[in-house]
């Protein structure tokens, strides 16, 4: 089965899992445009791939509309896969900056949001469609010294739910993957022989890091019409990480917070 005919939008659609997810959908035929803040990578990634980009950060509700209206307009919606997030919220929980945690919350969670609100308006008119939104193992599994990050992943898988309980009566389904450790720019360190990976691949009966078109692949599937039957569903694609533990980060958060501090010793007042 292909996605000919219809139109999809990527945010994060420039880079790692999100450029991945967008070479997946066109090659089965999907009108793709592709969103995210940097012009010059998105134009990079659309001459590779053949497919629409503009510019839009997720967390502007005017932005993030706009895209998915200029994606409607290659063909009816069917297909929104949202790869956009990040964090700039890190370290023990007494010595969290409030503003990374907040700027965290609202790139993972509410920028979620607006794109599920605004994909869901056009989807309603023309016969529903699918939304993937792009979680993490993170919102599972306990990463310590992660900030708000699994935090608003988890806010992410609970709106997932929340959303598909909502829209399937107009026919619009709506699902989650939790990526485990992927190779990708956003988690290069981690990638990286050291004693972090190696607790990563002690932690998965798979073992080895993901591709991002490990991810691609099951995205695919969830916005296609083989999955027509399943919503609300959030899907470990992790090596099964999940079945075991979060990483231990020790080796990478001690050198820069001390061994007191990832105990929960402040010396703040």
């Amino acid at each position: 089965m292909t996605l000919e005919g219809t139109s999809a939008l990527v945010t994060g659609g420039g880079s790692g899992i999100g450029l991945a997810c967008a070479r997946r959908l066109a090659a089965d035929g999907a009108a793709v445009t592709i969103c995210g803040r940097t012009a010059e990578r998105l134009e990079a990634a659309a001459k590779e791939i053949g497919c629409g980009w503009t510019v839009a950060d997720v967390t502007d509700e005017d932005q993030i509309a706009a895209a998915l209206r200029t994606a409607a307009e290659a063909g009816p919606l069917r297909a929104v896969v949202h790869s956009a997030g990040g964090s700039s919220s890190i370290g023990p929980l007494p010595q969290l900056d409030t503003a990374a945690w907040r700027d965290t919350m609202d790139l993972n969670a509410t920028g979620t949001m607006l794109a599920l609100k605004h994909a869901a308006r056009l989807m309603s008119r023309t016969g529903g469609g699918a939304f993937v939104a792009i979680s993490s193992i993170a919102s599972s599994n306990t990463h310590r010294w992660f900030g708000a990050y699994g935090v608003s992943k988890a806010a992410v898988d609970h709106l997932v739910k929340l959303a598909a309980d909502e829209l399937g009566g107009i026919g619009i389904r709506v699902n989650g993957i939790r990526p485990g450790l992927v190779r990708t720019e956003l988690v290069a360190g981690f990638t990286e022989p050291g004693p972090v990976l190696d607790d990563y691949l002690a932690c998965m009966p798979l073992e080895r890091v993901g591709e991002p078109e490990d991810i691609a692949e099951a995205a695919r599937f969830l916005v296609g019409p083989e999955s027509s039957w399943i919503t609300g569903q959030v899907i470990n694609v992790d090596g099964g990480h999940h079945l075991r533990r979060g990483p231990d980060f020790h080796a990478a958060f001690e050198p820069m917070f001390g061994a007191d501090a990832l105990r929960g010793v402040s010396t703040e007042e």
